[in-house]
This record gives structure tokens, sequence and C-alpha cells, in this order.
């Protein structure tokens, strides 16, 4: 479907609207995503329905989350003219929608969504946070932000979000997406990701929030080494401790954060839980 078929609909660029008008790529992504007939889907930003139509078909059940109420509208309107009874649309923000409302009691449900460029990393750090709901999602996420989920230690990519994402989770690509599969066309290409929360880094840290205080305060200035990067944390942990972590673990303080790999904040988080409780 073009957009300029769509009643009149124009994409919002406040809302960072593209649509995916590509229908052998529509086809392609509802494949990849391996649903059954059984699945319960959250779908994020449906738009014009490009996904939710076909992929009614092919599951139990949608909830769709659109923030436009033009959209909102318009969708509820192609199911009624298409039959589609298994669709539930709600106008709202994905960023404070209640998931445990939306989920009702289910047993872990998927997640799939072209999500809007400006939301995609409190998305992933709100899904992360909120696990327990989610079995797995399938994302379509600006190419660059894909790679930096998926990028490995040494490389510029490599972040905060990188660290806490493959700890929690296990990130395939699945699809890259041109920008001529939009309209309008993005300036960006696209990358089609699947976040498997049910196998999550099958090593597990003793203490999540020292974890997490370590992963955020390393990256915290990139250009610094590790040990004067994790500075900022010493309303919970003193210099000599750090120091004293860092050695147990070899880990050489003068490296950057970029440079240690997951497991190595595994065992830093855990050192430094030693020193007591401090949560």
């Amino acid at each position: 479907m073009s957009v300029r078929f769509a009643r009149g609909l124009k994409p919002n660029k406040r809302l960072g609207q593209h649509f995916l008008v590509d229908q052998g790529i529509i086809k392609e992504i509802i494949a990849k995503t391996g649903v059954e007939k059984s699945d319960d889907i959250l779908e994020i930003g449906p738009g014009l329905g490009a996904l939710t139509i076909p992929m009614a078909k092919e599951v139990n059940s949608i909830t769709a989350v659109e923030k436009d109420s033009r959209m909102v509208n318009h969708l509820r309107q192609r199911l009624e003219e298409n039959s589609i009874s298994n669709v539930l649309v709600i106008e709202g923000d994905i960023l404070r929608v209640d998931f445990d409302a939306i989920t009702g009691g289910k047993n872990r449900i998927k997640v799939i969504g072209n999500l809007p460029y400006n939301i995609s990393s409190p998305f992933l750090e709100r899904l992360i946070t909120n696990k327990k709901y989610f079995s797995r999602a399938v994302l379509m996420l600006q190419y660059e932000f894909a790679e930096r989920l998926c990028s490995g230690p040494g490389t510029k990519d490599y972040g905060a979000i990188t660290v806490m994402t493959q700890y929690e989770s296990t990130i395939t690509r699945l699809i890259r997406v041109d920008k001529d599969a939009f309209s309008p066309r993005p300036k960006v290409g696209s990358m089609v990701i699947s976040i498997d929360l049910e196998m999550p880094h099958p090593v597990r840290v003793k203490n999540n929030r020292v974890f997490e205080l370590v992963v955020r305060g390393a990256f915290a200035q990139r250009r610094k080494t590790i040990k004067n990067s994790l500075k900022v944390i010493n309303d919970h942990f003193e210099n000599d401790q750090i120091a004293w972590a860092l050695d147990k673990c070899g880990i050489d303080p003068l490296r950057r954060a970029e440079t240690v790999s997951l497991d190595e904040f595994i065992s830093l988080s855990d050192t430094l839980s030693e020193k007591g409780s401090v949560f």
C-alpha cells in the first residue's frame, strides 16, 4: 500500500513515521518471526497495518499500540473491512503503556514492531526491564542502532546498551531492509533483528544493580580508561575498591570500557559485590 492511497493520511515527521510498503519485505518479516497460531502478539506502531493485516491470519491475537490517533482510526476501519476480529488497537505511547494490563495474565508474549528511530533506545531499555512479560521481540531498527546491539568488544559500536541487551537475551540479525522499502524514504537503512529473551547469557551476576551500575559507569566517559570512568560510581565504591576489583579480575585499569567483554563485566561486578551489599 502506498501512503498516498491511505485515505489521504500523511506521515507525521514529529513521530518519525516511515511506512513499510514493500510487500516482499512484509512477507519475509512475518516468515522470519516464526509466529504460530497459538501466539499472542504485541505490535508496536502498526501504522497503516502493513504487518497487522497479514499477520492477524497467522496468530491467536494481536494487541497493536499506536500513538497517532489518525492511524488508530484508519487501522480499526481496515480491520472491520477485512472482517478481522482478533486485533485490538490501543491508542497510546508504547513507552508508557501498562504491560501488565496488555498481557492480561497470559504467558510471555511476542513483540513485533517497526520502531520509530527516536524511541528505539528507551523502548529497548523498557523491554529489558519488563522481560518477564515477553519471550521474544522481532524489531525493525535503524541499521546503525541494530549493529550496536549486535557488536562485540573492541568496536566503536560496542556500548552499555550492547552489554545490557546481550546479557539479557540472544540477538540475531534477520533482514537488512533498504530505504526504498519505506514511504517516505528514510535517510538511513534498517535492519530486522530478533531479541530472544528466553535465551539470556548463561552466566548470571550476583547483584543485578551492581552490574548495571558498573556497565553504565564504565561507558559514561568512553574516551577515559576504565579505572577513571568508574570514578562515577564513587558514591557506592571507593577508588581503592575499584582498583582492587580490576586487579583481581585481571583487567588492565588502562583499558577502555569498549574493550571489556560481557564476561569480564560480570566478573568485575561480582567481585565488587563481595565488598558488601550496597543496595
